[in-house]
């Protein structure tokens, strides 16, 4: 999911009431969650963000509601439980220019206030787990900042070449992974943003 992105198979929020089912931070734990798992259940996820299973349930339906998520078909099980997926493997990208507005600018802010957090969270997490990983990852792993001078146009062209270069490296992994090649992969957080700053 992102904020200001864009790309012919992301999903592009432009309703304010759709927008307003990530206001609330556990549905983006549960759909980056169910994301990064493909398809789950109810009690797979609840174990994943350590919330009872009632509460994720309830949320999952507002998610599917704003079809964001989906019936995932073909697992086996007693079928007692729903399995559930994402409906766009591309995930979502909405631009706070499409929300004005008093409300919408407020649930657009809110909702890339949440992001934001939740992306620190993460990046927090595996710095505190710095000495767990191998140094293989390590050293792979990296974290910059530009300050190129650019014009609005030339930021947004740039924004796009960044998502096709993610998109074609996110296939890459899927079709390895499809081809049975799983060891040493792991998920791969990448987080970029692109604003005006006067420094």
């Amino acid at each position: 999911m992102s904020d200001d992105s864009t790309g012919e198979e992301t999903r592009r929020i432009t309703d304010v009431k759709a927008l307003k089912v990530f206001t609330h931070p556990l549905r983006i734990r549960l759909y980056r969650a169910l994301y990064a798992s493909r398809a789950a259940t109810a009690s797979q996820l609840a174990d994943q963000v350590d919330e009872v299973v009632s509460l994720v349930s309830y949320h999952l339906r507002k998610l599917a509601e704003g079809g964001f998520i989906e019936d995932a078909p073909g697992h086996s099980g007693d079928g007692r439980e729903r399995w559930w997926r994402v409906s766009s493997e591309q995930g979502f990208s909405y631009r706070t220019s499409d929300f004005t507005g008093p409300e919408g600018a407020a649930v657009a802010g809110s909702v890339t206030r949440q992001l934001l957090q939740a992306r620190q969270e993460r990046y927090s997490a595996y710095l505190d787990e710095l000495a767990a990983w191998p140094r293989e990852w390590t050293d792979g792993a990296f974290s910059s900042e530009y300050l190129p001078r650019l014009t609005a146009a030339e930021t947004a062209e740039m924004g796009q070449e960044l998502g096709e270069l993610i998109r074609r490296w996110t296939e890459r992994g899927r079709a390895a992974e499809e081809a049975g090649e799983t060891e040493g992969r792991e998920h791969v957080a990448v987080h970029l943003y692109g604003f005006p700053s006067r420094p």
